[in-house]
């Protein structure tokens, strides 16, 4: 079962085995899931900041619940597993620790819709923008929208009365649904009291009222409030005594137990299936909800009432997004951006330039073009004889995959390394490897049990005779959308021992035997993590020694206790440790005789911070490395990841001063962790200038 699986997985990060659920890991996933809500509550900052256009405010506040619809999803469902499977008893499952988690989800639950109501409701309003509520619409607009509701609305709802040949029906996870309480008998002379409404999704959530009604700007109604308004003509003869709409959140975390299945595939093609129905994790109904309909509905999905959360909006804010396609004035949007190509390349001839020297690529500042433009100039090129990648993620319409399927096509041995277990990715992941394998190319799915996550590709070509290796390694995914939003370093190499590591690590993940020993990288799961520590007590040693010793590093997450172990021991040897940790972070900076030697930043901005870069300054050989993983125990032990060195001095030379440096200087987008736990937005002191990196990177690198 699922949570055997994740049990199993969690052990104590000091020594890779021990029971499961140890006092340490709980610490740790109680830790992450505070410092997740932290996290979101730093974006929603975001949405109440208002120098930033509006539009993008509210895009933020969207993101907020999009985060948290996956928070529930997938962390609270996995320790929500575990304790379903350990308990004997049916009641509802409540995890050990939840006490904590849950009050501050609810906290920042509560103040999502304050913003929502009180901030971005009110200032769409002012700029002609408004979501008219049924109470507020003029008679005009109340007739369009009841001739709306008959002709769109109503014929294609379908109200259930609950009787015993009419049983709860099946709930899809996150849709919009609504529960009536009836008054009176039904045509049959029945008292039935209770009705579920499920709303279609082919129904649009935000509906644009046509012009000549819509009064000084653009009105829009949800239809939420549209299905509201016009309740009782779903019952006619019956009172409506009460209602509200509810949306229940379900498990989504795919699983297969990957050492049963003979095709790992096709046993995905069938939890896809079923994704939509897992067990509930969360309810959400409206605010004024009667106390005996939300408690009806707990008892349906199994839910406790620690996960039921009462708001004053839309129950799924994420539908919100819609406003934003249709306002689309300039002034109400970021200034677009568009990334520069690089100069190395401008000549034409890839394989040349990448020849004569190592080429980063700094995205979205940057284009992600070069890399396209690798893998497709391979599959047209009568020299090259194969391309090996990974696949994380790409999505649904990928100009990259459409190359490797050409090369394919074109005789190429293609090799194609592709994650079916990338989260949300499935789907897309699977259609890909069945047009790849139909294409002739060789598909495999990783190692059972570790998701490959390492984002890698190679280009062999015969060159006067001999095969000469074309490499590009990453620290985001292969992409077209996110590289434009996500902030991530790439290198395209031919440096020989570089790129026959990189060949090592594709014949590991398809042989599965231990790759030889590499010169450059570092892999996971088996040397990232040791190599890590290993250049962390190194900067230890040097301060110890009297000698100066730094360690500067950016990353998503950072919340692996045998790491955080040893930066404390650094930090005790006065080695002067800066990090950037966008999301969760379980250290504690400035604890006097622990910690008063590191200082974690946040960044939130524009851009969503991506890229995982590690300096050691090693008495001032400055060894920096880019990687695929953070500093989790899931991806020093059970993915499969790479940190790979940046070699060329004026390379190594660009990834600090436009990845790290100027991240220190950050006072517009900033946070910065105390020893409490607690953010605290950085802003200039008297007299300094305001400094955002990420505007200042597009102003620099972009075009």
């Amino acid at each position: 079962m699922r949570a055997s699986r994740i049990a199993k997985s969690i052990k104590s990060p000091s020594t890779h085995a021990g029971p499961p659920l140890s006092a340490s890991a709980k610490l740790d996933v109680l830790n992450r899931e505070l410092s997740l809500l932290a996290f979101n509550r730093r974006v929603l900052a975001q949405a109440q900041d208002q120098s930033l256009p509006l539009l993008e405010r509210l895009k933020f506040l969207c993101i907020v619940s999009s985060n948290l619809d996956e928070f529930f999803e997938v962390r609270i469902a996995s320790l929500m597993a575990i304790e379903r499977e350990r308990s004997l008893s049916l009641d509802p499952i409540v995890p050990e620790g939840f006490d904590l988690v849950g009050p501050a989800a609810q906290d920042l639950v509560h103040e999502q819709y304050t913003v929502l109501n009180e901030q971005i409701l009110p200032s769409l309003a002012e700029h002609g923008i408004h979501l008219v509520r049924h109470v507020d619409r003029s008679e005009e607009q109340r007739a369009w929208v009841k001739e709306y509701f008959e002709r769109e609305v109503r014929p294609i709802l379908t109200p259930i009365v609950l009787d015993p040949s009419h049983p709860f029906p099946q709930i899809v996870n996150k849709s919009l649904n609504f529960i009536v309480e009836l008054n009176g008998k039904d045509a049959y002379g029945r008292g039935t009291s209770i009705a579920v409404i499920k709303a279609p999704r082919v129904l649009p959530r935000i509906i644009k009222l046509p012009e000549k009604i819509s009064g000084d700007g653009n009105a829009f109604c949800l239809l939420s409030s549209v299905i509201h308004a016009h309740i009782e003509d779903l019952f006619p003869g019956r009172d409506v005594k009460s209602y509200s709409q509810f949306r229940v959140t379900r498990d989504s975390d795919l699983w297969v137990d990957e050492e049963e299945v003979k095709n790992l595939r096709q046993a995905l093609k069938g939890e896809l299936q079923t994704r939509h129905f897992g067990f509930a994790v969360r309810l959400e109904v409206a605010e004024n909800c009667p106390a005996n309909l939300s408690d009806f509905l707990l008892n349906q999905f199994n839910i406790a009432p620690d996960f039921l959360y009462r708001v004053n909006g839309p129950v799924n804010m994420v539908r919100l997004n819609e406003l934003v396609d249709y306002a689309s004035r300039p002034e109400w949007r970021f200034a677009p951006f568009a990334p520069k190509l690089s100069v190395s390349l401008a000549d034409g001839d890839l394989f040349g330039a990448i020849a004569s020297k190592d080429i980063l690529l700094h995205h979205p500042f940057q284009s992600f073009q070069p890399v396209i433009d690798f893998i497709r100039t391979a599959a047209h090129d009568p020299q090259v004889v194969a391309i090996k990648q990974t696949i994380y993620r790409t999505g649904m319409n990928s100009e990259l995959m459409e190359a490797l399927i050409m090369a394919a096509h074109n005789g190429k041995e293609v090799t194609v390394v592709v994650e079916l277990m990338a989260r949300f990715d499935e789907e897309a992941n699977i259609n890909w490897a069945d047009r790849l394998e139909q294409a002739g190319a060789q598909v495999v799915y990783g190692v059972v049990g570790l998701k490959t996550h390492a984002k890698m590709a190679l280009v062999i070509r015969r060159e006067s005779g001999k095969l000469r290796f074309y490499a590009h390694m990453g620290t985001g995914n292969y992409h077209p959308t996110t590289t434009k939003f996500y902030t991530d370093f790439g290198l395209l190499t031919a440096n020989a021992a570089l790129a026959k590591d990189v060949n090592e690590v594709f014949i590991s993940l398809t042989s599965l035997a231990k790759p030889r020993k590499l010169q450059h990288l570092w892999i996971a799961p088996f040397e990232l993590q040791r190599e890590l520590v290993k250049a962390i007590r190194n900067e230890t040693q040097i301060a110890k020694q009297g000698g100066v010793g730094q360690i500067t590093a950016k990353m998503n997450s950072l919340v692996d206790e045998s790491i955080i172990e040893a930066l404390y021991e650094a930090s005790q040897a006065g080695v002067k440790i800066e990090l950037v940790i966008r999301g969760a972070c379980s250290l504690r900076p400035g604890v006097p005789g622990l910690s008063e030697n590191i200082r974690v930043r946040s960044i939130v901005g524009r851009f969503l911070e991506h890229s995982r870069i590690f300096n050691f300054l090693n008495e001032g050989a400055n060894d920096v490395y880019l990687s695929s993983a953070d500093w989790m125990n899931r991806n020093l032990f059970r993915r499969i990841e790479i940190a790979f060195p940046v070699l060329d001095p004026q390379l190594k030379k660009r990834v600090l001063q436009e990845g790290l440096l100027p991240y220190l200087k950050d006072n517009k987008n900033s946070w910065e962790l105390d020893s409490d736990g607690v953010y605290h937005r950085r802003k200039p002191r008297t007299g300094q200038v305001e400094f955002s990196v990420q505007q200042h990177l597009m102003q620099t690198l972009g075009g």
